[in-house]
């Protein structure tokens, strides 16, 4: 993102803007004239689109969670099985991430992220991508009729969670060096099996 506006999508920049300030400084250093100052507009433009900063966090957790959620969903949509579906999801995670190292750490830093591990309950509240994982995790064990107990697909579930966003992690840590180009390793089966 260029860090100032020009005459796009004022609200995205504002967005855009609000994730870079709070990766840099801080949530509690965020402030609708900081983005609008980013943004190279009138400290009152951001008000048109945000009420208050709370509302631009909200906008920001719901702007990454709905790009997070399209990577994830395409893997399931165009898996032939859910156990390609649990691969591919793995993959469209960390290679999300490596593109998008801020919204990593916006997320994963300061964000309340609820995920309730019991498989088969469905919570209001849970992050959308993690009940995706649950859902397409189930669904694997029902296309291959695999009998794990309550807390074998708890264990399962964490398992693949950890695999997918450890990796993402580590690819956003800016001290982190391989030899080899992420997103060709990625799309391997190295990494995610």
């Amino acid at each position: 993102m260029s860090d100032h506006y020009h005459h796009g999508n004022l609200r995205q920049a504002l967005i855009d803007a609000g994730v870079k300030i709070i990766n840099e400084s801080g949530e509690e250093n965020l402030s609708l004239r900081k983005v609008a100052a980013l943004c190279e507009v009138s400290h009152a433009a951001p008000y048109s689109h945000f009420k208050d900063k709370d509302a631009l966090i909200e906008a920001i957790k719901a702007h990454v969670t709905g790009q997070f959620m399209e990577e994830l969903e395409k893997a399931v949509n165009e898996a032939p099985s859910a156990e390609k579906a649990l691969v591919d999801m793995g993959r469209n995670y960390v290679a999300f991430f490596l593109r998008r190292p801020d919204y990593f750490k916006f997320l994963f830093s300061g964000q309340n992220v609820v995920a309730h591990i019991q498989p088969g309950k469905v919570y209001e509240e849970d992050y959308p991508p993690f009940v995706l994982l649950k859902e397409t995790y189930l669904k694997y064990l029902s296309e291959n009729k695999i009998p794990r107990t309550k807390e074998e697909q708890e264990v399962d579930i964490l398992k693949l969670w950890a695999s997918a966003h450890g990796l993402a992690s580590i690819a956003c840590m800016s001290g982190v060096e391989v030899s080899f180009d992420w997103e060709k390793k990625i799309a391997t089966d190295e990494l995610l099996r």
